[in-house]
């Protein structure tokens, strides 16, 4: 019997080895051993492409015509005031002579404001001086005659007074007959500017039974039944 070295099954066992690894690196290749592919190198499909439609479209974000709301009111939204009454001045109209006998008395007549300021129409009518009226005073002695002060510089010759003569209708609606500076002519067939600029420059051509103008032709039982009967307070 012959005795072999110990080692003589080594090469056998080297390869044995060699192709048991082979094997199981080519298991594990065919039943998906391998590492999970990079996310960050493969992204999710479409992710990329549907991301613009995530977002809303530019165009739709800005408001347009139809969808904003009537924010600035319309021209006839106005309010009524504005096309007459502009800062110190008024252009009267029909409407804007009401009830005389709604306005505050001063003595013989009827004084009101139409911008606001009737306070400072009442200091200048009540004081012992005089002075100048301020924009917006409406002046009555009688229904069918008014004064209407209108802005600083509007009439140097009538000291910015504008005159009127005014008639009614069967319902008591207002008429402007006739209106200006220098030409209106009363009820009694007087011109106006002509009896009111008799009087002395501190009473701001208003007269009064002291103010140097000439005196009525009229007492003052008739001023009285004239103002009681105005047409506009009914």
């Amino acid at each position: 019997m012959s005795h072999r070295s110990p080692y003589h099954r080594l090469p056998g066992l080297l390869l044995a080895a060699t192709l048991l690894a082979a094997t199981l690196l080519a298991c594990t290749t065919d039943d998906g051993g391998d590492p999970t592919p990079d996310m960050a190198s493969e992204p999710t499909p479409d992710m990329a492409s549907e991301a613009p439609d995530m977002a809303p479209d530019p165009i739709d974000m800005a408001p347009t015509p139809d969808m904003a709301p009537d924010m600035a009111p319309a021209p006839d939204m106005a309010p009524d005031m504005a096309s007459h009454a502009m800062g110190d001045d008024i252009d009267m109209r029909p409407e804007d002579f009401d009830c005389l006998l709604d306005w505050t008395p001063v003595r013989r007549f009827y004084v009101t404001n139409k911008l606001g300021r009737l306070d400072e129409t009442l200091a200048v009518a009540n004081a012992p001086e005089g002075g100048v009226y301020p924009p917006g005073t409406v002046i009555q002695l009688v229904p069918a005659e008014a004064m209407v002060k209108r802005r600083p510089g509007w009439s140097p010759a009538t000291n910015d007074w504008e005159f009127f003569f005014l008639r009614f209708d069967p319902d008591g609606a207002v008429i402007i007959e006739d209106r200006g500076t220098d030409d209106v002519v009363n009820q009694f067939g007087g011109n106006c500017l002509d009896c009111h600029a008799l009087a002395e420059p501190r009473w701001d051509f208003v007269c009064e039974q002291d103010h140097g103008c000439d005196p009525l032709p009229i007492g003052e039982d008739v001023i009285r039944n004239f103002q009681n009967a105005d047409p506009r307070c009914d």
